[in-house]
């Protein structure tokens, strides 16, 4: 990895790479940013664009439209490249067509002497993570994909919003697929200190029906999004840039991600999401929630559909 500046490079220019650009360049996260695109003229224009914001921004850094070569010196490759969500359409739909191109992607990286850490965005984002991981020959440890970061920071959002609380003091975890198969971790959930459970035995005007409903809003919060604007950009770039953060800062922070189980929840073999301690060197420690019967059933669901999609890819 580069040990001089923290150098990222952005696979994809389309509005979540845009999203995440934007983002990492108002929080002054990297000192060097290249952008890579099939269309090597929108990415120039979206180079222009973004310079030109530069003496607005908290710190100094370089942006520049690159090539494959830029990877070699890069210590993170971020991929949001792949084709869209469409109305109607699934993550998992998707997996056939992007597993393709993201062969073609992470083969032209390795093949530049990359050797740092892979954050993946494209959806199904755990299938895709699990293809790079294959087709990089990679550490485990050092490809990580977004996971349920997003649905996360969706579910303490509309908690906040319904218990009046700051979504900051609102801890909680959605795990498994980032889709349809995924799972609020209830039993862990806290208002503040206080156990999710114990809130509601006291707060009376709450209950645990509406939650359920809250939860639906959350893990459908992207086709109700998709059905109004088209796609979904500014959230997922944000949580790229909390990723990214966590990476190049070495933070040792907890975040729920797409990683590798090995042994973990009783399965190996698959991406999936889950907090974990992330830091400079990439995955340090997957952590292991102890979930109650129905959450282990539901999770043990959602391995199951991703192990069925990942099957038939990964030979």
């Amino acid at each position: 990895m580069n040990g001089k500046v923290n150098r990222v490079v952005l696979i994809g220019t389309g509005a979540v790479g845009c999203s995440y650009a934007y983002s990492l360049i108002n929080q002054g996260t990297v000192e060097e940013l290249v952008l890579i695109d099939v269309n090597e003229f929108r990415a120039e224009g979206e180079v222009m664009d973004l310079n030109h914001g530069l003496p607005f921004a908290p710190s100094s850094i370089k942006i520049w439209n690159g090539s494959y070569k830029d990877c070699a010196e890069a210590d993170l490759v971020v991929i949001t490249a792949g084709l869209p969500q469409k109305p109607g359409e699934t993550r998992l739909d998707l997996v056939r067509k992007n597993t393709m191109i993201f062969k073609d992607i992470v083969k032209n990286i390795m093949d530049n002497d990359f050797d740092g850490i892979f954050l993946i965005a494209t959806n199904p984002v755990d299938i895709l993570t699990y293809v790079t991981w294959k087709e990089s020959g990679l550490p485990k440890e050092r490809v990580i994909g977004s996971g349920t970061t997003l649905d996360t920071a969706r579910l303490r959002y509309m908690l906040g919003d319904y218990f009046d609380i700051d979504s900051r003091n609102v801890h909680a975890y959605i795990i498994g697929e980032h889709g349809d198969t995924e799972l609020p971790v209830w039993s862990h959930t806290t208002i503040g200190v206080e156990r999710l459970e114990t809130y509601l035995a006291k707060n009376s005007e709450y209950n645990q029906e509406q939650l359920e409903s809250l939860f639906e809003n959350v893990r459908d919060a992207a086709y109700h999004i998709i059905e109004r604007k088209g796609s979904t950009y500014y959230g997922i770039g944000m949580s790229l840039t909390r990723i990214t953060k966590a990476i190049l800062q070495n933070e040792n922070c907890i975040l729920p991600v797409s990683v590798y189980l090995d042994g973990e929840y009783g399965h190996q073999d698959v991406f999936i999401g889950t907090p974990a301690v992330i830091n400079r060197n990439g995955v340090k420690q997957v952590i292991e929630l102890e979930l109650n019967d129905v959450e282990k059933q539901q999770f043990d669901h959602s391995v199951k559909v991703l192990k069925e999609i990942i099957l038939p890819i990964s030979n």
